[in-house]
C-alpha cells in the first residue's frame, strides 16, 4: 500500500487528490497538512468527503511517507521543501509551476521532471520528482505536439483558451466573484500567460524549432473546463493529420482523438481529453478539451504516481462525465 501525504490540504487541487485517492485501491492517506485548519476535520472543509475520510487536517509532517504531493501556491513549493526535509525514498510530485521549466528542474539535490505522459511516459516511469504541468499548458501541449513531431508544426501559432473560475484557486477575487464572473467573459494576461514557458519549452524540445504561441487566455462563467483552439499554417490534407494525431496517442489511454465536434461536459468530472481537428482552406485547427482540475492537476497527479509505483496508468481514474 503506498503511503500518500498531502501538503496544502484546503484548496481546490487537494480536494480533488482526496476524492481520488480516498477511492484508490493502492493508496492509504497518510496525514493532510493545512496550517489554517490544523485539528479540524478534513470533512468540514471538503464536505463531499463526510463518511468517506475520517482525518483531521495536521500541522505535523510524516517525512517518510511514499509520496507526498504538493498542493501549494506558486512559489511555495521550494520554500516549503527548503524547510522540510522529505526522506530520498519519498516522491515528490508538486502542482505549482516551481520546478516546470529546465532552469528549475534542479533542487535539493532532485531533478524534476515534466510530468506529461503523453510526453514523456518513461521517463516518468523513472522519476522521484515530478513537476506536475499547468492546466493551460496541458491543454494546449496535447493539441500541438503531434504535430512538433511530425515536423509539421509551423513557428506561429494562434491560441484562445477559455477556462472555468476553478482555475483561480479557492481564495475569492474580484474576478472569481459569482456576480462579477456570472453571465460575463473577459480576457486576462494577453499573450503572456504564465503557462507559456512550459508550451514553449516541450514544443522545442520535441522539434528543435523556436515557436511563437500567441495566447488569448478568457475567463468562462462556468466552474471547471477548459476548452482551447489552436490554428496554425497547414498544407496537407486533414485526414492525414487525424493520422499523425491517433498514432501520437496510440498508447494514451486518458487522450483521444474525436471524430466529432467537442463540447466541456465530454470531459468534466474525468481526467479525458479530446481532440478534434478541423481544417479550413490552409488552416488546420485543433481543439482540445480538458477539466482543469483533474487532467489539467490532479488527476494527472494521480497518473504520474501511477507510473512511478508501476501501478495500471489508469486506476483510481476511471470517472465519468456527467452530460446533464
Amino acid at each position: 500500500m503506498i503511503k500518500a501525504g498531502i501538503i496544502g490540504g484546503s484548496g481546490y487541487t487537494a480536494g480533488e487528490l482526496l476524492r481520488l485517492l480516498v477511492h484508490h485501491a493502492e493508496v492509504e492517506i497518510d496525514f493532510v497538512y493545512s496550517t489554517t485548519n490544523a485539528g479540524k476535520a478534513i470533512a468540514s472543509v471538503h464536505h463531499d468527503l463526510t463518511g468517506l475520510l475520517n482525518l483531521d487536517f495536521t500541522d505535523e509532517i510524516n517525512t517518510s511517507v511514499d509520496v507526498i504531493f504538493l498542493c501549494l501556491g506558486h512559489g511555495n513549493s521550494k520554500k516549503f521543501l527548503l524547510e522540510h526535509k522529505v526522506a530520498e525514498h519519498t516522491v515528490i510530485i508538486d502542482l505549482s509551476n516551481d520546478f516546470r521549466l529546465e532552469a528549475d528542474a534542479q533542487f535539493e539535490g532532485r531533478s524534476f521532471v515534466y510530468g506529461l505522459p503523453e510526453l514523456v511516459k518513461e521517463k516518468i516511469a523513472q522519476a522521484n520528482a515530478i513537476a506536475n504541468p499547468g492546466c493551460f499548458a496541458t491543454a494546449i501541449q496535447l493539441a500541438l505536439l503531434p504535430m512538433a513531431e511530425a515536423g509539421l508544426l509551423p513557428e506561429e501559432i494562434h491560441t484562445t483558451g477559455i477556462t472555468g473560475s476553478t482555475g483561480a484557486g479557492v481564495q475569492p477575487s474580484a474576478t472569481s466573484h459569482f456576480s462579477w464572473r456570472n453571465n460575463n467573459l473577459s480576457w486576462y494576461k494577453p499573450f503572456d500567460h504564465q503557462h507559456l514557458g512550459e508550451i514553449n519549452q516541450s514544443l522545442k524540445q520535441t522539434d528543435q524549432k523556436d515557436h511563437h504561441v500567441r495566447f488569448l487566455p478568457y475567463r468562462g462563467n462556468f466552474s471547471r473546463g477548459i476548452f482551447a483552439s489552436n490554428y496554425f499554417k497547414f498544407e496537407g490534407e486533414v485526414q492525414k493529420a487525424k493520422e499523425i494525431y491517433k498514432e501520437f496517442y496510440k498508447d494514451s489511454p486518458f487522450t483521444h482523438v474525436s471524430e466529432n465536434e467537442l463540447h466541456l461536459k465530454q470531459v468534466v468530472n474525468t481526467n479525458l481529453c479530446f481532440v478534434h481537428l478541423h481544417q479550413h482552406d490552409d488552416l488546420l485547427m485543433v481543439t482540445s478539451i480538458i477539466d482543469n482540475l483533474l487532467k489539467g492537476a490532479s488527476g494527472q497527479a494521480v497518473q504520474n504516481m501511477n507510473l512511478i509505483f508501476g501501478i495500471e496508468e489508469k486506476q483510481g481514474l476511471e470517472l465519468k462525465a456527467s452530460y446533464f
